[in-house]
């Protein structure tokens, strides 16, 4: 099975904006602290780096 990663966050490290993927091959993603909704919105990409200009 063929797995990807999109990323639409330009101001991440890892966005390739040609392809809007992640050029990460794996991402480590977390929860958000004192979140306990359920839904998408309590998790976030640990991951993320921000993008040095």
């Amino acid at each position: 099975m063929k797995q990807e990663i999109n990323c639409n966050v330009r101001s991440c490290r890892y966005h390739d904006g040609e392809k809007q993927m992640c050029s990460l091959e794996a991402i480590l993603v977390s929860p958000v602290q004192g979140q306990n909704t359920k839904k998408a919105d309590e998790s976030m990409c640990a991951s993320y780096e921000n993008e040095v200009k």
